[in-house]
């Protein structure tokens, strides 16, 4: 293994705070949550982890090609992972918060319709993966990463978001109120802004 706890710690801390971040997995978790309970959100959950496996360890491997073949790339990219968490945090402090809605494809009951709508959420975005070509080396040594370290990074990818949703599924009452009160939302949009311009200063100190 040649990724470190620091690194370890820096890259959950992003991930928690991107998924702090409302958007279409809180809203669908959250209607059918409010629809079939925890038995309605837990599949979801499952799906969207799946599928939070699949991007990094994708983008980890396209990276190590990249990078085997234009070296002088990886310098570049640590960078845009700066740029990235900055423009998410400006992005994040200015936006404007809309009424968040599930389609109701998202909403169906039952394990198989819950699963598949979580894994759809996730593979059917596959801006994913530049996103992690993108942010990925400004955490972790690209050149240098085993097949242990990229199933560490998948596991850890999938872990938080999908720990973050069972116990949003379970705190049901005051997460939905979160999510409804649009001053809140943008109280939390803020915080988790600034917080983001923190981490792109940490990538740029590594």
């Amino acid at each position: 293994m040649t990724i470190t706890l620091y690194e370890i710690g820096l890259y959950l801390l992003a991930l928690a705070l991107l998924f702090i971040t409302p958007g279409p997995v809180w809203v669908a978790l959250i209607a059918r949550s409010l629809k079939n309970g925890f038995s309605g959100a837990w599949p979801l959950a499952l799906g969207v982890a799946i599928g939070d496996v699949i991007w990094p360890v994708l983008a980890l491997l396209t990276l190590g090609q990249l990078v085997a073949a234009h070296a002088v790339l990886l310098t570049g990219l640590k960078y845009v992972a700066v740029i990235v968490f900055a423009v998410m945090g400006v992005g994040l402090i200015i936006a404007r918060v809309d009424r968040l809605q599930a389609p109701d494809q998202l909403t169906k009951a039952g394990f198989l319709p819950g699963f598949i709508a979580g894994l759809l959420v996730i593979i059917g975005n596959p801006k994913a993966i530049l996103f992690y070509i993108g942010v990925l080396p400004g955490f972790f040594d690209v050149t240098r990463v085993t097949t242990l370290d990229i199933a560490i990074v998948g596991l850890v990818s999938a872990a938080v978001p999908f720990c973050g949703n069972i116990i949003l599924a379970l705190m049901l009452d005051r997460a939905s109120q979160l999510i409804a009160s649009q001053s809140a939302r943008r109280r939390l949009n803020i915080v988790t802004g600034v917080v983001l311009f923190v981490v792109a200063g940490l990538i740029w100190i590594m």
